[in-house]
């Protein structure tokens, strides 16, 4: 009997140890500060085989739907990009919040200098709205930006960061 109770703690144990150590891992992804609205399964929805392309203005992004303004030569250098979206009403106000996904680490960081949102103006060059921002990248490497518009994802750009 004393053998089949100490199995039974010891299985509650390392029951109660697994839980334990996805609740950090969970910690660990998602940095302190972060939103609540941005979930670890948002990052699941990145395709690294959709990189962003140079379009209208010198803009890059995904074409009628993002584009950035000063990304063509990314850097780990802080540097203004102005981000443009279209598809965005506008006289809501909305937010955007970005942030960056670094895939060689798996890890998670505010590139903005803000922190992670800031408020949209209104249309220019042919997008809905827009905003300018001072970015800082501090990895080289391959990068998703996941943005977002009033707490939902927005769009997802793809890019490498060389330098």
């Amino acid at each position: 009997m004393k053998r089949f109770l100490i199995g039974i703690s010891l299985f509650s144990f390392l029951i109660i140890v697994g839980c334990s150590v996805k609740e950090t891992k969970s910690e660990e992804l998602l940095p302190e500060g972060i939103p609540e609205f941005v979930q670890e399964s948002d990052f699941d929805k990145i395709d690294w085989n959709k990189k962003a392309v140079t379009f209208d203005r010198n803009m890059i992004g995904n074409e009628n739907k993002l584009g950035v303004i000063g990304m063509d030569q990314p850097s780990l250098h802080a540097q203004k990009w102005m981000w443009h979206l279209w598809g965005i009403d506008h006289s809501t106000n909305p937010t955007l919040t970005v942030v960056g996904f670094h895939k060689e680490t798996g890890t998670v960081h505010p590139i903005l200098s803000t922190g992670w949102s800031m408020g949209l103006s209104g249309p220019n060059n042919g997008a809905d709205a827009h905003t300018p921002s001072t970015v800082t990248i501090s990895k080289a490497g391959e990068w998703a930006f996941i943005l977002y518009t009033d707490e939902n994802i927005f769009d997802i750009l793809v890019t490498d960061i060389t330098e």
